[in-house]
């Protein structure tokens, strides 16, 4: 049985304040197993969107807990909990969220000269070769077409070896054979790497190639394709 990574506690968010405060996230409960491939899918306004943002640590909760590899996000200041995010979780975002002005390896090894990893630009160019772009080390983003934009974000992802990959509708901005060749590329060094891979999309066969799929309404989770798995081997043994 594989151990758990990320464990989510009665977690709560509420985003907004008075009149115009919603209530993101209610009483939450899940875990995830180390080296899983996790699709979150869900109505827009469902809450999906903050729940990843609340396992990357981008979103603080209100209440409750948020544990990843045995430590409390939740209780993290500002500075440990930036740290230990860039040492142990990607993200990689609709939008890309590249730096127009910096090269695609520029873009790559920047974020791990600022942790003080040594040997950033190898590192960095390891990884761009890695997901194809060794041709385009020195092309900015304006340059580059977004399938080789999410490419360069899925290189700065993965630079620091990070054992928890997030996914904000990953394919999102792209046509559907480039964001085919995307998912490919995600779920190959998933495997390749043994990471967990958390993604949210509103693309049901994106969702439907992951090992598990956790459906969010209102807050709440509303469906998870492994407790009904659980469900059905109970009922049938």
């Amino acid at each position: 049985m594989r151990n758990t990574i990320i464990e989510l506690k009665s977690a709560d968010l509420t985003l907004g304040s008075a009149a115009a405060s919603v209530h993101v996230l209610r009483s939450i409960d899940l875990a995830i197993s180390e080296g899983e491939a996790v699709g979150i899918v869900g109505p827009s306004g469902s809450g999906k969107s903050t729940l990843l943002m609340v396992l990357a640590g981008l979103e603080r909760l209100d209440s409750g807990e948020i544990i990843v590899r045995n430590t409390p996000m939740h209780s993290l200041s500002e500075d440990r909990l930036a740290d230990f995010r860039g040492r142990n979780i990607g993200i990689v975002f609709q939008s890309f969220h590249l730096i127009a002005n910096m090269t695609a390896l520029e873009n790559v090894a920047i974020p791990l000269e600022l942790a003080n990893v040594k040997n950033a630009f190898d590192i960095a160019r390891k990884e761009l070769q890695a997901v194809g772009l060794g041709e385009r080390l020195s092309h900015y983003p304006g340059q580059l077409s977004g399938g080789e934009q999410q490419r360069v974000a899925i290189a700065r992802a993965l630079a620091p070896s990070p054992a928890v990959l997030i996914a904000d509708e990953p394919t999102g901005n792209l046509d559907t054979e480039t964001g085919r060749q995307i998912a490919d590329l995600l779920f190959a060094k998933q495997q390749e790497r043994g990471m967990t891979l958390v993604l949210v999309t509103h693309d049901a066969s994106l969702a439907a190639r992951c090992s598990r799929q956790i459906r969010v309404a209102s807050g709440q989770i509303a469906g998870d394709s492994q407790a009904e798995q659980m469900r059905l081997a109970t009922v049938s043994a």
